[in-house]
């Protein structure tokens, strides 16, 4: 960019903005963004400024004035009406005509009111974009100014009319450009609020049956519907290899009745766009994701970009994938382990154009059977440009699409993944259950410039998670973290039945899987057992469904309380109409009891005022005064209030209500 040195305004620190520029932060459809920038000049001129975007399909550009803030800070917004990036940036300009209209109305010298007269009569006439009626309107202006009598010139100076026109035709031809031009991905709504079930399609078995399919996959649909799910999340439903398949309980010798692991994906019979015959055919699968969509809800399929050695892939394109010294296909590993079920692609082959392409083939076949949810497996084992290609390609031509990121990895490489494209993340929620952990991870998610682009998505359980936490917590355990993750993060899932059934038993004592893991065998679930989770977690997800405060991350507050085993936070709604708070008893064996402190006028809540809590759990009131309330919770009776604020409303009638 050549330098012009008239060109005076400075336009920085502008908000948000990621590595200055190089990703895209995100929303969802029908969201505004609120952009701040700093915005200033040399001297006293005034300045305008305006913020400009447009829909990536669009030529044009749109304009929003931007108003000040004070301390030289401008913001303004912009909708997104449709799926896919929006471009937006910042221009801005010393504006003269309203520099010489701040300084005329403080004139009070006749002769020198006459010669500014003149001067602004100059500053009209260049308005030299005006076309039509408006240069004709212009034109008289400029006529009055030098003609108008000194008593009359400062109402003609400050006309609505005048001001007007010249905000449509101001000049520009020293406008300062803002050098970053940024993104915004505008996606499903459900990209931001969601509630994932997990579960596996070969488990949805009767009594008589060895394997499941999915016609009785859709008969668990509306059990699962029932509890408030909307995404059914399903583990690869794909042919599974028979080379050195794993038997139960992760065993290396596998029996003939051993079913293997769905994640060893391939055999003669297909590969990553085939379908285990014992499921189902294509057409069963369609009309399963059919069913589902008729109760409310999205299937997800889960995407591993690995392969059996029985994989079509290894026959027909060895060259995508390592070779050991003796020339056979390299299996993964992490010595001492090895997964001789699953060998990975080589992504550094000299043929890597078209394993990408295959690749994303993979994804674009699926989005032609309907569906529009992915969760990818281990993203972090691939590399980065090859994800940000990836998903780039499947967003332009189908923006309704979001990819969760299953990347249990270091933090730098989870959220390089989240700028890379990934619509939703795995945490490490599952492992952080004291107070400080809680506090610590989430203010870092909602606090800070990681929530522009990063969208968690936290998950109590997963088929290769059992914490140590649920596995001696007992009932008060599950059904606590089934509340946090349903309250501190917009979209939560749980691998089921094994939730609502509260499996606790690992494999190894001090491990993390479970024994007889479904990973490697068929289970049978007794979904209607008395003591099932499933009425709880239906409620949890209602109140999420009927409150708006649940549905989003960004407004997320901790509140103290005197006792480390208590920990208190509230969501709020922009306007502050809803207002979740929810007391936790992070102690899953014994009662606990403290005193909560609310930052009232952070609430919208008048200390002389009386406000009702309502638990949303048990349906009971509680009236609290003040900023300091004592609570106490018995986690065998319930682990959590979740409460909803009621404000008193004083009416012109002799009665007062909770609105």
């Amino acid at each position: 960019m050549k330098l012009d040195g008239r060109q005076r305004v400075i336009i920085e620190k502008v908000q948000p903005e990621i590595d200055s520029g190089r990703f895209a932060i995100k929303r969802v459809i029908g969201q505004a963004v609120v952009v701040e920038a700093d915005a200033f000049t040399d001297s006293h001129d005034a300045l305008a400024c305006v913020l400009r975007y447009r829909h990536e399909s669009e030529k044009n550009w749109h304009e929003v004035p931007m108003l000040p803030l004070g301390n030289d800070r401008w913001h303004a917004s912009f909708p997104l009406t449709e799926l896919g990036q929006y471009v937006y940036t910042i221009t801005a300009w010393i504006d003269h005509f309203f520099s010489w209209q701040q300084e005329f109305v403080r004139r009070n010298d006749a002769q020198d009111i006459a010669l500014a007269l003149r001067g602004g009569a100059k500053l009209v006439e260049a308005a030299a974009r005006a076309t039509g009626e408006n240069q004709l309107q212009l034109q008289q202006f400029a006529r009055e100014l030098r003609s108008v009598k000194a008593e009359a010139s400062a109402v003609l100076a400050s006309s609505k009319t005048l001001t007007s026109l010249m905000k449509q035709y101001s000049d520009r031809s020293l406008a300062s450009d803002y050098p970053n031009l940024l993104s915004v991905w505008s996606e499903p709504v459900k990209a931001q609020y969601s509630t994932w079930y997990e579960f596996f399609p070969r488990s949805c078995v009767s009594d008589d049956m060895k394997h499941g399919s999915f016609a009785e996959c859709e008969k668990r649909l509306p059990y699962i519907a029932a509890m408030g799910f909307d995404v059914v999340y399903l583990p690869p439903i794909h042919p599974i290899g028979l080379t050195k398949r794993k038997g139960a309980n992760n065993t290396l010798v596998a029996t003939e009745s051993d079913v293997g692991s769905p994640w060893a994906i391939g055999t003669a019979e297909g590969g990553h766009k085939s379908i285990h015959p014992q499921l189902g055919t294509l057409d069963d699968f369609q009309h399963l994701v059919m069913k589902a969509r008729e109760l409310g809800i999205d299937i997800a399929l889960d995407i591993a970009f690995q392969c059996s050695p029985d994989h079509p892939y290894v026959r027909e394109h060895p060259e995508w994938f390592c070779h050991r010294a003796d020339g056979s296909i390299q299996y993964a590993e992490n010595p001492p382990k090895k997964y001789e079920d699953i060998v990975p692609f080589n992504f550094e082959t000299d043929n890597w154009h078209e394993l990408w392409q295959e690749l994303l083939d993979v994804f674009l076949f699926w989005i032609k059977q309907g569906i529009t949810l992915f969760r990818v497996d281990n993203p972090h084992t691939k590399p980065f440009p090859f994800w940000e290609w990836l998903i780039g390609e499947v967003k332009r031509g189908h923006p309704e699409t979001i990819f969760l990121a299953e990347a249990f990895t270091r933090p730098k490489i989870t959220y390089r993944l989240a700028k890379l494209g990934f619509s939703q993340s795995y945490t490490y929620f599952t492992w952080r259950n004291t107070k400080r952990e809680l506090e610590t991870y989430f203010t870092e998610f909602t606090r800070t410039e990681i929530r522009e682009y990063f969208r968690p998505n936290l998950w109590p359980n997963t088929p290769d998670i059992l914490s140590e936490y649920l596995q001696f917590g007992g009932r008060p355990a599950f059904m606590l973290r089934l509340v946090l993750a349903a309250t501190l993060g917009a979209n939560y899932g749980i691998y089921g039945p094994a939730y609502e059934l509260m499996e606790a038993t690992p494999r190894d004592a001090g491990g993390e899987e479970y024994l007889n893991s479904e990973k490697y065998q068929v289970r049978q679930w007794e979904l209607d057992r008395a003591d099932s989770l499933k009425d709880f977690i239906a409620r949890v997800n209602r109140i999420r469904r009927e409150n708006p405060a649940l549905q989003q991350d960004h407004r997320l507050q901790f509140f103290e309380v005197d006792n480390d085993n208590l920990l208190c936070y509230a969501k709020t709604t922009a306007d502050k109409l809803d207002t979740i708070l929810v007391v936790a008893n992070l102690d899953p064996h014994h009662t606990q009891s403290g005193w909560v402190t609310l930052p009232l006028n952070a609430l919208g809540l008048d200390a002389l005022n009386v406000y009702q809590m309502q638990d949303m759990l048990t349906s009971a009131r509680f009236l609290w005064n003040g900023p300091r309330n004592y609570v106490e919770i018995n986690p065998q009776v319930a682990p959590a209030h979740i409460f909803k604020l009621r404000r008193r409303v004083h009416t012109e009638h002799d009665f007062d209500y909770f609105l």
